[in-house]
């Protein structure tokens, strides 16, 4: 292991945005909660039963913002139209609800702004200084505009989020194929990049990635769920990784 609590052969580093760099997942779990409580109330009335914590960590986090909804609505047994990609927010479809969520979100960014965690800040500071390439690979459109906002874009030789996965026609997680890209685009292989995630989704596409390392960052008390899906070492901040700090 070197001092960053890597394997030997790890070359560059792979991270996830929400949860691992910047603390929004809390933002976007309340968008979430907000659009489904919103909608399932509307629909079912007396037999109403909310958007919980569990709902978000098994159908949602991590997921492209309407493979959520699909993944969701499909636990309850609901089925939409897909719609368009630019269906209003009011308009009861997937596309439509997804941006819901995004409107609400982008009200709650600005609202309560973007706050990063600064062991991860500090961890991608000491894994370029020792020579790693790193990349942020994200399911979010608001990727870059979140970066900017914390002041972390030159952090990263690549980036692969939302806006890129659609011009590519890349699925998102938990498919591995946005790391991939990610890992492709440094110039190494899956086995020399080590990816950083702190959803269920995230580890399941390291692990069917085959990526030489996968840390899952455990944020909200999901440890064990973050090991049997891949993780290869579980921390609960990246100061805890390694004795680089």
């Amino acid at each position: 292991m070197t001092k960053l609590g890597l394997p030997d052969g790890i070359q560059a580093c792979l991270f996830d945005l929400d949860g691992v760099i910047t603390k929004t997942a809390v933002v976007h779990a309340a968008a979430w909660k907000q659009t489904f409580d919103d909608f399932l109330r509307a629909r079912d009335g007396a037999d109403f039963r909310p958007f919980d914590d569990t709902d978000y960590d098994e159908y949602v986090d991590g997921r492209p913002r309407a493979d959520g909804v699909r993944t969701f609505l499909a636990s309850r047994g609901i089925r939409l139209p897909e719609g368009a990609p630019d269906d209003p927010p009011d308009r009861q479809t997937v596309h439509g609800l997804g941006n819901r969520k995004n409107e609400l979100l982008l009200e709650l960014i600005r609202t309560r702004g973007v706050e990063a965690y600064d062991g991860t800040i500090r961890y991608i500071g000491a894994a370029r200084a020792e020579g790693l390439r790193t990349a942020v690979v994200s399911s979010s459109a608001n990727c870059r505009d979140v970066l900017r906002s914390i002041n972390a874009e030159h952090l990263f030789d690549v980036r692969v989020d939302g806006v890129v996965a659609a011009e590519r026609h890349l699925p998102g997680k938990p498919h591995p194929d946005t790391f991939l890209a990610a890992a492709h685009d440094l110039g190494v292989e899956p086995k020399a990049a080590a990816v950083f995630e702190d959803a269920l989704a995230g580890m399941d596409a390291g692990r069917s990635g085959h990526f030489g390392y996968v840390v899952g960052l455990d944020r909200v008390g999901q440890a064990d769920a973050l090991r049997a899906h891949g993780a290869d070492v579980v921390v609960p901040d990246l100061v805890n990784l390694g004795e680089w700090s």
